[in-house]
């Protein structure tokens, strides 16, 4: 008993430290975590992985996920921790998901850019469309994100028509003419 409270106090202590760093790069861009937000993301941190059934050893993703994330313009201090909470869910989940057969970095590669292009910000559509989508691709077999490190994966799978300006003055043209 002794031991394992040991291990948690020192798991703690490194996630603490771990996170409380990356104020001095998110500051500049005006997001900033209490030590109350850095204990909120830790409890909810140990609740996803119990509920993942995943363990994590010395670095915590959380930081990776702060350092890749800080700089989004759909990011603010308002809906700061909100977001980070949900990302961890959505990596945890999704690592397994895809069965480990994508490296953190690919995975969270991947999660920035279709969070900044296709979701702008949508935290339940990058869930629920596109990785679930690439997580279906990479069950199946698929290994081109190993060569991209999961920069642009996501269009390869896209089953949703994007806003296109040719069609769109095409059919503003033909309406002007009826």
């Amino acid at each position: 008993m002794g031991e394992q409270n040991w291990l948690e106090q020192l798991n703690r202590q490194t996630f603490l430290k771990q996170v409380q760093e990356t104020n001095q790069y998110t500051e500049k861009m005006g997001l900033r975590l209490s030590e109350e937000d850095t204990e909120l993301l830790l409890a909810e941190k140990n609740q996803i992985l119990k509920i993942e059934q995943r363990v994590e050893f010395g670095q915590t993703i959380l930081p990776k996920l702060i350092y890749t994330f800080y700089d989004s313009s759909f990011l603010s201090q308002s809906n700061y921790v909100e977001t980070l909470i949900r990302l961890q869910e959505i990596f945890y989940l999704f690592k397994n998901e895809m069965l480990d057969e994508i490296t953190d970095d690919e995975l969270i590669h991947f999660m920035k850019e279709q969070f900044e292009t296709v979701c702008f910000g949508d935290l339940d559509y990058l869930e629920g469309t596109c990785l679930d989508i690439f997580a279906q691709a990479i069950r199946a077999g698929y290994k081109g994100h190993q060569k991209t490190q999961g920069y642009g994966e996501f269009e390869k799978f896209d089953i949703v028509q994007r806003w296109d300006k040719e069609l769109y003055l095409e059919a503003l043209r033909e309406l002007c003419w009826r």
